[in-house]
């Protein structure tokens, strides 16, 4: 083949390449044309369309419910505001925010605002850390945040303002743009992880949100579970509250929360966390790319938390709080023949002397745990954190009294168990003891005159300090502590709540541990409820229980029992694994020191003289009441104002059933916070016709400590 006709074969080749190129050219053009200009924005929107998403379905948490079936906790449906990233500038996202902002407070609704900095209504900036205690947190909190610590905090927040490029001029607009700007930054968000604004928005609010949608990009609102308290303040120190997950909460309980989730805070919604959380279900979203929903597709149902039966008895529980905050305030303005002003706290307990269960527990003053429903505001938290009474501390576990007098029931058990003396065996009281630092007896001190020959349910009757030196001295320090700690006192329980007090129990051990020698005189204040001996009024209604059952070991419950979404119940040796693992709550069973029974009946028998005989301590208060009770008054020291009152009781005499422990500090004498316990028996069982007493004529020893 000749050269000059391949050349026209390659000439004709590279006309069919060029060719083809330029019809391919012309397709893409034509496409691009028909994508872009013909078919723009159906395609644009189309694509917005296809922004698929996933969304969680928050599970309901369980629900709580008293012994007889009554619900104390809930969920109702609420909404929550939740912000997805998207393309838009930080002037864009301010102005949103602050919109946002401006609606949710219009309706009183709170807003996640964990920025340590407020604006006055003078326009005043200050840090949240009210007092010299809390100096040290800002502190922590400026280095953490990388801050000199002594940049001001209109520095920090004109820093703040630098930092999110915030335009507005007005201070409080700037800390409101600032505080979430900075609660997002800390918990992060994405075009598929969403940060929550707030959890719980009025209908108000939703309605306002949702009809300038189109002027909030990236905002959306979803239906949640709302955690409800159906009977208000009622047992709030047992239930606890719930808040908004933390980083810290993030971390240890894993993969299964999110930024986003309400977690338990405190009483059994934190320790019983594990079974309240529900199994969240997924909800597939198309949303476009400014964040609005288009449509939603569900994908796997949500499963709710196991739900709770407490021990507790919803009625009685609020008749045990409604009695200790009248008692108190009767004590308080002299309701009594006394007036003691600083009597301003207290507790009680009642307990199932035979199985340990709690059956009203309470602790004045309280709180309302629907205030942190969707996070409590700042107004709030500072009122209750700066209360000198401090509502949200559980006395009934956590505080710690001087047993006075109620303690001499443990010294009595333990001489006549011991042996150093029997039941109708008399001691003649001689006013002043001669051992030891040499002591007398209060009714010597007070009027000169002694109690004369008394048996052991006589002294637990008149509250003679003699006697109980005397058996005290004989049985040594170290017998007294054996049977002291086997009724539980200066042990931790192992109730279902964090924060429990171990309490103190006078002993050698413990006085050596303050470099202290022990010596004669020490164990004859022990034996009289004084030295070291300090108990939570939990200890002191259940070492009531003990003596009543006849030494049979109880350990006190809150958890009847947990019933999961499969109506299957969750074993007690589980829930106690999982509380000692995740808490190092540790319940244990002693094995039981049944107590010879004339000793028991000895020592009840004095009990049932303080309320039932004239001229016992409690007498006047239980005299109308037409159940026979048993009960001790104690007198206490306090430290600085007027002195503690206490008193420990049980009934029905015959037959106990339940034992009631109640403190009221500064109240001046255990005889006036018998009329709480009163209150207790009349509704426990059933005498609603006879209201507590009031007859102010009390028997007391005059302001001395019994």
């Amino acid at each position: 083949m000749g050269i000059n006709k391949r050349k026209t074969i390659f000439d004709n080749r590279y006309t069919y390449v060029y060719m083809l190129v330029y019809l391919i050219t012309l397709i893409l053009l034509f496409t691009l044309f028909n994508l872009q200009i013909v078919n723009g924005e159906e395609y644009r929107q189309s694509s917005q369309k296809r922004l698929l998403r996933e969304r969680t379905v928050k599970a309901p948490r369980g629900e709580m419910y008293d012994r007889n079936g009554n619900l104390l906790v809930t969920n109702t449906m609420g909404f929550e505001l939740l912000l997805y990233k998207t393309k838009i500038e930080n002037e864009q996202l301010n102005n949103v925010l602050l919109s946002i902002i401006n609606i949710l407070e219009k309706n009183n609704d709170s807003y996640t605002n964990t920025l340590p900095i407020e604006v006055d209504a003078q326009g005043n900036v200050k840090f949240t850390f009210s007092n010299d205690i809390e100096l040290a947190k800002e502190i922590e909190w400026k280095k953490k945040q990388k801050y000199d610590e002594q940049l001001t905090a209109y520095d920090v927040l004109m820093k703040l303002k630098d930092k999110y490029d915030i335009k507005q001029e007005d201070i409080k607009d700037i800390r409101k743009i600032a505080g979430i700007r900075f609660d997002i930054s800390s918990a992060g968000y994405s075009a598929f992880r969403p940060y929550q604004i707030a959890s719980n928005i009025s209908r108000e609010s939703l309605n306002e949100i949702e009809e300038q949608n189109a002027n909030f990009p990236g905002i959306n609102t979803a239906s949640i579970p709302i955690r409800s308290y159906v009977r208000g303040t009622l047992a709030s120190h047992i239930l606890g509250y719930t808040g908004k997950i933390n980083k810290e909460e993030l971390e240890k309980y894993g993969e299964t929360y999110t930024q986003n989730d309400q977690v338990g805070k405190s009483g059994l919604e934190i320790v019983l966390e594990k079974y309240l959380k529900g199994t969240d279900g997924k909800r597939k979203v198309e949303m476009d790319s400014n964040g609005r929903i288009n449509e939603e597709y569900q994908s796997e149902e949500s499963v709710q938390g196991s739900d709770i039966v407490l021990t507790i008895d919803a009625n009685l529980q609020e008749v045990a709080e409604k009695a200790l905050a009248d008692n108190i305030k009767k004590i308080s303005s002299g309701g009594f023949s006394q007036q003691y002003s600083d009597a301003n706290a207290g507790a009680c307990v009642a307990i199932d002397v035979n199985t340990g269960e709690i059956l009203a527990m309470a602790s004045y003053p309280t709180y309302d745990p629907s205030l942190f429903i969707g996070g409590i505001s700042t107004e709030d938290w500072n009122k209750l954190n700066n209360d000198k009474n401090t509502p949200m501390y559980n006395r009934a576990i956590q505080a710690i009294y001087a047993p006075g007098s109620t303690f001499k029931m443990a010294t009595a058990i333990a001489a006549l168990e011991s042996g150093v003396v029997t039941p109708t065996e008399i001691i003649t009281d001689l006013g002043r003891y001669d051992k030891g630092h040499k002591p007398a007896c209060w009714y010597y001190t007070s009027y000169g005159l002694t109690h004369g020959d008394v048996n052991v349910s006589e002294a637990i009757k008149t509250s003679c300090n003699y006697y109980f030196y005397e058996v005290g001295y004989r049985m040594t320090i170290d017998t007294l502590e054996k049977y002291a700690s086997y009724l539980g006192l200066g042990q931790k329980t192992g109730i279902e709540l964090l924060g429990e007090s171990q309490g103190i129990l006078a002993s050698r051990t413990y006085g050596e541990s303050k470099g202290a020698t022990w010596y004669v005189a020490d164990t004859l204040s022990a034996a009289i409820g004084q030295s070291y001996n300090s108990f939570t009024p939990l200890q002191l209604a259940r070492y009531t229980a003990i003596l009543c059952n006849g030494g049979y070991n109880i350990t006190p419950t809150l958890i009847k029992e947990v019933i999961n979404s499969d109506n299957s119940s969750v074993s007690k040796e589980e829930i106690n694994n999982y509380l000692n693992e995740s808490f190092g709550i540790t319940r244990t069973e002693k094995e039981d020191l049944v107590f010879e029974k004339e000793n028991v009946n000895a020592v009840l028998e004095g009990m049932r003289n303080v309320t039932d005989e004239a001229g016992g301590t409690a007498y006047s208060i239980f005299k109308d009441l037409p159940i026979t009770v048993g009960g001790k008054t104690g007198t206490a020291q306090a430290g600085a104002g007027s002195n503690n009152g206490v008193f420990v009781g049980f009934a029905p005499y015959d037959k106990p059933e339940i034992a009631v422990a109640v403190v009221v500090e500064h109240g001046g004498h255990g005889s006036y916070t018998a009329e709480v316990t009163k209150a207790i028996f009349a509704e426990y069982f059933g005498v609603h016709n006879n209201s507590i007493t009031e007859n102010n004529t009390i028997t007391t020893i005059d302001g001395k400590i019994e």
